[in-house]
């Protein structure tokens, strides 16, 4: 049994390395953007039951997003709907029956190993990081949209000492999300499949049945945490400091 921390590449490409998470994130990716232009090109007025379905997903998680940001939400939607889809899907093609398994054998120094073809594509920290950069950069991006210059003051403040410390604060929180947006994702879903790892290697396949199903939970979960935390710092970042104090209270 072997397990890697980090994505094993599977081949290069103009000198880079392309991995096998990063393999999975493309697969997942191409995907989306297939279903995306047939979805797109079968709309209609009178919904066959693939589109009830797709509304029947989308519909509840605009009306939380519609909950969370009010008029907003129409701002906010895309972003979040698209991280909580794209994150999903990633958390759960991993656990997809010969992703992690099937690969090539490669030498070690301690001996032969096994490199699979695919990976789970949050469980490696490149992924969630960069999630985690594009969360983050959105949500200074709505703030000084929505604020303008006058966002900037949540961090550089020099009206009183008590203003520039707080802001020094916020600075360093923003910079906090980062590390801890990509560290839960990746956490949870790389233990997760080591979890599945390691009960599949001790004991019969079929006892592992009850664990996918918690995977499969920790999955959705985690997908709808990275997404409403994602929405709910967008929103404040769009409130001015009036606007704070009465959300707060």
């Amino acid at each position: 049994m072997h397990i890697s921390l980090a994505a094993e590449p599977i081949f290069h490409f103009l000198g880079f390395p392309i991995t096998n998470s990063l393999l999975a994130s493309w697969i997942v990716l191409l995907t989306l953007i297939i279903l995306a232009i047939y979805i797109s090109s079968k709309i209609k007025i009178i919904p066959n039951t693939f589109q009830n379905f797709l509304e029947a997903v989308i519909e509840p998680l605009y009306n939380l997003v519609k909950m969370v940001a009010g008029e907003k939400a129409s701002q906010f939607f895309p972003l979040v709907a698209t991280f909580f889809i794209f994150i999903i899907l990633c958390n759960w093609f991993g656990l997809i029956p010969g992703v992690g398994s099937i690969g090539f054998w490669e030498e070690k120094e301690g001996g032969r190993i096994l490199v699979p073809f695919l990976r789970g594509a949050t469980a490696d920290l490149n992924l969630t990081l960069a999630l985690a950069l594009i969360s983050v950069g959105a949500i200074q991006y709505f703030g000084i949209k929505n604020l303008k210059l006058s966002y900037l003051k949540r961090f550089f403040n020099l009206s009183n000492p008590i203003d520039f410390f707080v802001g020094i604060l916020e600075l360093i929180s923003d910079f906090a999300k980062i590390i801890s947006f990509s560290f839960r994702l990746f956490g949870n879903i790389f233990a997760g499949e080591v979890l599945l790892i390691v009960i599949a290697f001790l004991i019969p396949v079929f006892v592992s049945f009850p664990f996918y199903g918690l995977e499969l939970f920790v999955g959705f979960i985690q997908a709808l945490v990275f997404a409403m935390l994602t929405l709910v710092f967008m929103n404040i970042a769009t409130l001015s400091h009036g606007e704070e104090v009465k959300h707060g209270s």
